[in-house]
């Protein structure tokens, strides 16, 4: 057991994972601060014009759908890297598969 255990540690693999894990837990800090702003953007277009803005409609999905490739890539869901580590094409990828 205790062997197995070092040799997990030893694993380049598993660091070069941990690593990329926190950059994108401080990218997914950023990510949420901007899905507040598009809320309180929606909240604000809807109080003045009665309908919400189709454009942070659309930026609001797309970084939806981003935030949620953050979150299966930290909880081990997928391997493949989220943007800017891949296109952000892999990610609206995911908006597609959500979809009806």
């Amino acid at each position: 057991m205790q062997e197995q255990i070092n040799e997990n540690l030893k694993k380049i693999e598993t660091w070069k994972r941990v690593i990329f894990m926190l950059v994108f837990a401080a990218i997914d800090s950023l990510v949420k601060l901007l899905l507040w702003l598009v809320i309180l953007l929606q909240v604000g277009s809807v109080l003045f014009t009665g309908t919400a803005n189709a454009n942070i409609l659309t930026f609001g999905r797309s970084l939806s759908t981003y935030h949620y490739h953050i979150l299966l890539f930290l909880t081990f869901n997928t391997e493949q890297l989220p943007f800017p580590f891949s296109d952000w094409n892999e990610t609206a990828k995911l908006e597609q598969l959500d979809k009806p």
